[in-house]
């Protein structure tokens, strides 16, 4: 039976969503977000950064194309950021040091993008897997991740003239989210009543709210172990955000669906 938070919940789709296709005129048109931000909106959530459930103990997803984010959570440590490996400067700022010393090393030409340096892509390794770029994602015994790069793995052509001699020692750790500090995330963010998404149809349409229940840290984390949940940065040069998601196929966030309104 639906808790009395869940059924408000729907009462609120029924109200403000179903039936209903988002309206983005006069928001940025190049903007991903404005469809989110209007669904936001509709529910009476107030857009913000904070890491709590977004309406009433649930955690909201919107309609999206192929993958839905679980979070964009950046690592606790960065090379970059290693003071005895790279010390600091006075007036170099942390985006300088990751722009210079990490982009300039891992990260990948974008042509469209007269050939600006991103870690995304190719560059971003999978669970247990070497790449191309000699990286390798990795959970410990203590569910720590890692991303591990290791230069014997590195298959680039390049590699001698853009790897500086000081992250040759492999294997070196060049990311690293720490397992405290990233369970909290999980469990405030999808472990208090569950959590909720809200789908339309081809025409963008909203035409139902589907309900899953809670995740917790543990569950989480074998879901990374497994490859089912995985890191899809989205980081850039000049851009001091880092884009860093955790993501899951919609095929598998389907497969958690418990309760969908309205009912058929």
């Amino acid at each position: 039976m639906a808790s009395p938070q869940e059924q408000q919940i729907v009462q609120t789709f029924m109200q403000n969503v179903y039936g209903k296709k988002a309206d983005v005129s006069g928001m940025n048109s190049k903007h991903d977000g404005n469809k989110g931000h209007w669904l936001e909106r509709q529910m009476g959530i107030t857009h913000n950064a904070s890491n709590a459930p977004d309406l009433l103990g649930f955690e909201m997803k919107n309609q999206t194309t192929s993958k839905t984010t679980f979070g964009d959570w950046s690592p606790s440590y960065f090379i970059f950021n290693d003071k005895e490996i790279i010390p600091r400067e006075k007036g170099i700022r942390a985006v300088d040091r990751r722009d210079t010393h990490f982009l300039t090393v891992w990260g990948q030409p974008n042509v469209e993008k007269e050939n600006r340096l991103s870690w995304s892509g190719k560059p971003i390794p999978k669970i247990d897997q070497w790449n191309d770029f000699g990286c390798i994602l990795k959970v410990d015994a203590n569910n720590n991740i890692k991303i591990l790069y290791d230069y014997q793995m590195d298959n680039r052509e390049n590699k001698d003239t853009i790897v500086p001699k000081v992250y040759r020692n492999a294997p070196i750790i060049i990311a690293m989210w720490d397992a405290t500090k990233l369970a909290k995330k999980v469990n405030d963010k999808f472990n208090q009543k569950g959590w909720f998404t809200c789908k339309t149809n081809a025409l963008g349409i909203y035409e139902k709210i589907c309900f899953g229940n809670p995740i917790n840290f543990e569950s989480w984390i074998s879901l990374v172990k497994e490859g089912t949940v995985f890191y899809d940065s989205g980081m850039y040069f000049g851009n001091a955000r880092p884009y860093a998601q955790w993501r899951a196929t919609n095929n598998y966030w389907n497969s958690l669906i418990l309760r969908e309104y309205p009912q058929i």
